[in-house]
């Protein structure tokens, strides 16, 4: 077992933002208790400062679609990774996120996609043409979820199989410290 993330190796790749090719990537292994082995990216583009992580299953595998109830406020807590060829669903709220091209895996929680769903929603209702009373509607049952009353599902869908759901506490703290150590964890 990896006691901290190793790094593997560096590349140079075009900067998504301002097309430079600037973009350091360093990728690192780290075996995570529970979890397995861990491809975690992270890089910086020297010329406008873009920042860039991916984090996945380094071992993936078949197709496969993840399903976590979310009942009561601790579920909340539950440790989502989710690869950047993932898709996320929220059936009862109306959410359906897919990937895109620039697409990045991410480390965090329900409570966290939440958040991550909130300011998307933030964004989209600030559009003038917006519906204000759907808006209000959405955050409301948003709110309410990140609350812990208003249960609800999240379904992953990856194509690589490269995502993961972790529930036990001790293993999420040790991963979310080595995680944070190399600036791929997320924390609402």
């Amino acid at each position: 077992m990896l006691a901290e993330p190793r790094p593997i190796g560096t590349l140079k790749a075009r900067c998504p933002a301002c097309g430079a090719r600037e973009l350091e990537i360093t990728d690192y292994l780290y075996d995570a208790p529970l979890v397995g082995l861990l491809l975690l990216s992270s890089g910086t583009c020297s010329s406008c400062g873009y920042r860039y992580s991916d984090v996945r299953m380094a071992e993936g595998g078949e197709p496969e679609r993840l399903e976590v109830r979310v009942e009561r406020p601790s579920d909340l807590n539950i440790l989502v990774i989710k690869s950047s060829t993932a898709s996320l669903e929220l059936p009862e709220l109306g959410v359906k996120i897919t990937p895109g091209p620039a697409s990045q895996g991410i480390i965090t929680t329900v409570e966290g996609i939440l958040h991550r769903v909130l300011e998307v929603l933030d964004v989209l209702c600030s559009d003038p043409s917006a519906d204000m009373e759907e808006c209000r509607r959405r955050r409301g049952e948003l709110e309410k979820a990140l609350q812990g009353a208003r249960p609800f599902t999240l379904v992953i869908t990856d194509p690589d199989g490269a995502s993961k759901v972790v529930r036990d506490e001790e293993s999420k703290e040790k991963l979310y410290r080595a995680l944070k150590a190399v600036g791929a964890a997320t924390r609402p």
